[in-house]
């Protein structure tokens, strides 16, 4: 009774992405690939990415510890804060970020007077941007393989006189290593393919802050070939990615 739905799901999900496949242009695919704007595109939304992966493991990682393992006053309307930007639309995260690091902004006109940092429209701001719409992600996954994870084996260290900071970095971190691993992709993945923040707070500026996603969206306008071919980049570096660093890691014994 279940196959019938469940195909009916798989094929919900993987037809359109057929539909990429089926319809690039693979006659011109190598010259548009090696199309100047594609290749820095390409590369800014790489780049970016990974900076902001970078700062949602330094921020979320402690985050989730924090959720997992410390009782305190109000928890579930933190947690519930946290995970927020995974229901919120993009651009609404986008406006947000625009009325507290815009230049006329809570904290960003703090930081361009003090110390002469502008987030908006730079690519600075595409990295604060990805990371405040995929951390969510890193958090949920760490926070899950804490909770899961046997304190006895940080029991035993702390009574061995191994300090916490020692327990968390020696006995806790390798234990939750794959949670780690698995949000960090996910977290990447979700940076790589932003869209809505990026272009509200960052704007499209080629160069600068045009990531892939959002020259996607200015080709689909002027050249829907160019669209595909893009948008066929991004499926293949998201599958690529998924299928291999994540079974790598989280399958493995």
């Amino acid at each position: 009774m279940l196959v019938l739905p469940a195909v009916a799901g798989l094929a919900f999900l993987v037809l359109p992405l057929a539909g990429l496949v089926i319809r690039a242009p693979w006659s011109t695919l190598p010259q548009r690939l090696a199309e100047p704007q594609v290749l820095e595109a390409l590369r800014l939304s790489l780049v970016c990415a990974t900076a902001a992966t970078v700062v949602c493991v330094l921020c979320g990682v402690p985050l989730a510890w924090l959720l997992a393992r410390v009782e305190f006053p109000g928890r579930r309307v933190v947690r519930a804060l946290v995970t927020v930007p995974l229901v919120l639309p993009p651009v609404v995260g986008g406006v947000a970020l625009l009325l507290v690091l815009g230049r006329r902004g809570l904290v960003g006109q703090w930081l361009e007077s003090a110390f002469g940092i502008t987030l908006p429209f730079t690519t600075l701001g595409v990295i604060v941007a990805e990371a405040f719409v995929a951390m969510p992600f890193l958090v949920i996954s760490v926070e899950g393989a804490l909770r899961a994870a046997d304190r006895r084996f940080e029991e035993a260290a702390a009574t061995l006189g191994a300090s916490r900071w020692t327990v968390f970095r020696r006995v806790t971190l390798p234990l939750i290593m794959p949670g780690v691993v698995a949000g960090a992709v996910l977290c990447w993945a979700r940076a790589l393919g932003e869209f809505g923040a990026t272009i509200t707070f960052a704007g499209n500026f080629p160069g600068t802050t045009r990531t892939m996603p959002l020259a996607v969206y200015l080709a689909l306008e002027t050249d829907p070939d160019a669209a595909i071919v893009l948008s066929l980049v991004l499926l293949a570096v998201s599958v690529v990615v998924l299928a291999s660093l994540r079974d790598r890691w989280v399958n493995s014994p």
